[in-house]
């Protein structure tokens, strides 16, 4: 799908929407390639209300968990607080599939402990190593 490379210091909030600009799916056929994703699983590390609010302007379903802190304060303003963002458990549950992925791609120990340096070899790697997981 995409890779995004980051400095360390970035935050998660962030970097969703350049991740979703990357992607391009292509559909058998003619037709211009397919760019919007069905629904958006994330974690509550993507719970702000600007990415919330993005992705609700592009069109896209989000399956994001508030975090405490949002419960709270919509529930400090009573009524005007608004609803809870919609959250299927079953449909979350299939979250586990990135993370296993996360979990086979550390099985290699010059990602895990990221020897390369530069950006351009430790990306390469990574597309690398993700072909191989996904060939087997």
């Amino acid at each position: 799908m995409s890779i995004l490379l980051t400095p360390g210091q970035a935050g998660d909030n962030p970097q969703p929407l350049a991740l979703l600009d990357a992607i391009r799916i292509n559909q058998p056929g003619p037709g211009r390639p397919r760019k919007r994703p069905d629904v958006l699983i994330a974690d509550k590390g993507y719970a702000h209300d600007s990415t919330r609010r993005a992705l609700r302007q592009r069109g896209i379903r989000q399956l994001i968990p508030e975090r405490s802190d949002q419960v709270d304060r919509r529930a400090a303003k009573g009524s005007a607080g608004g609803r809870p963002p919609a959250f299927d458990k079953q449909v979350y549950r299939k979250r586990n599939f990135v993370e296993r992925c996360f979990n086979r791609l550390k099985q290699w120990r010059d990602l895990a402990t990221r020897y390369a340096k530069r950006a351009s070899l430790y990306r390469a790697s990574l597309v690398l190593i993700a072909a191989i997981i996904w060939l087997r």
